[in-house]
């Protein structure tokens, strides 16, 4: 039997173009932003049951309402870099292998978690969206989150004591490869539950060969160290409730 070839990964150009393309959806439409979009794609591939595209695609180019897209708009067009990007985030979860979130160097008045956040964000809309993620006792859940979302401040998050407790013992990273590293590790432990590799033994965190591709104006890292042992929780934590988080650094 045959089986369909594995897409090809997103090069430069097309990064760039389906930053284009997010960046013309017509208002009143919401869309996500490049990072919020990668994170968004983690969250989705993250359930222990895939969910049909045709339920989350809506939601990337209109976050809250899924609003349909104008006829004259190329959705073919930006729903097929979106499926190529999907299938590279999902390979990559599956064999528990390296992948490079999209994420911006931090400027000089933010540290390395404001520069992830966009993509926490992204993350935490398809979690709200799809909640069955967090819907386990297994500490490894909490262990994950924790990694996740100590890029939003406390305040934004509520019902969420053992979380809490969990983020404060830890200490602040030192650079955006520590945060980088921080959110693959954080992807792994939460699919460690809910898509236990069963097939395909995990490979090792490492340093791909070749140089990952990143959104426009990304620096790449200097190193990629081993995946760090996640830190001990103390209970698990039901779902906490966020609030609204925000579209992307510019308001949208």
């Amino acid at each position: 039997m045959s089986t369909a070839p594995t897409p090809m990964p997103l090069g430069p150009a097309d990064v760039a173009e389906l930053e284009r393309l997010l960046d013309s959806v017509p208002a009143p439409l919401e869309p996500l932003d490049l990072m919020m979009l990668d994170g968004f794609l983690c969250g989705v591939l993250l359930q222990p049951r895939r969910i049909p595209p045709a339920q989350w695609l809506p939601h990337i180019t209109d976050v809250d309402e899924a609003r349909a897209l104008p006829r004259s708009f190329p959705a073919q067009a930006l729903h097929d870099l979106v499926a190529r990007r999907f299938a590279e985030l999902d390979r990559a979860i599956e064999r528990r292998q390296w992948f490079d979130p999209w994420v911006l160097e931090p400027d000089d008045e933010g540290g390395p978690l404001d520069a992830v956040m966009p993509w926490v964000a992204g993350l935490a809309t398809a979690i709200d969206l799809y909640p069955s993620v967090l819907q386990t006792s297994d500490e490894r859940v909490l262990e994950g989150q924790a990694l996740l979302y100590r890029a939003f401040d406390a305040d934004d998050l509520e019902d969420a004591e053992a979380l809490l407790a969990v983020m404060t013992e830890m200490e602040p990273p030192e650079d955006l490869d520590e945060v980088i590293e921080d959110l693959v590790t954080g992807v792994f432990l939460l699919a460690d539950v809910t898509r236990p590799a069963s097939e395909v033994p995990p490979a090792p965190v490492v340093k791909p060969a070749a140089a990952p591709v990143a959104p426009p104006a990304r620096k790449a890292p200097t190193s990629r160290p081993a995946r760090p042992a996640p830190p001990a929780a103390k209970k698990s934590a039901p779902p906490p409730a966020r609030k609204k988080a925000p579209r992307s650094p510019s308001g949208r």
